[in-house]
């Protein structure tokens, strides 16, 4: 079975290119454009594997639903992986403030991204 992908992000170019992406790659992908209307994606029958998580978002930062998600018990477990076009230090303190357990700095290459998704569905399994 193949892992499952949220991805959120308020811009539709970017969901559609990270989606074809991860689903080349044989992942199963579910996509939300804002942080408010995501959780049936992340509590419903079917948990997600990795959350992928634009920071810069309208109604709900990529901050603030992190925190969100780290602090209730059925979502704490889950792999929060940032993304943004913040600067290096920006999203490294911000990805400790927050709980997230990684980032990656747009614009980034389809390796990249499954190079980074891989290494965190691996630690989670480990």
């Amino acid at each position: 079975m193949s892992k499952r992908i949220v991805v959120i992000d308020d811009d539709p170019v970017v969901l559609a290119m990270v989606s074809d992406y991860l689903r080349e790659a044989g992942f199963s992908v579910s996509v939300a454009e804002c942080g408010v209307y995501s959780n049936h994606l992340i509590y419903g029958r079917q948990k997600p594997d990795l959350i992928l998580l634009d920071v810069m978002m309208p109604m709900m930062s990529g901050d603030k639903k992190v925190q969100a998600l780290k602090r209730r018990k059925q979502s704490r477990h889950i792999p929060v992986v940032l993304m943004s076009s913040k600067e290096e230090l920006e999203l490294q303190h911000l990805t400790k403030q927050t709980g997230a357990d990684g980032y990656l700095r747009k614009p980034f290459s389809s390796d990249f991204l499954i190079q980074k998704i891989n290494t965190h569905l691996n630690r989670k399994v480990s």
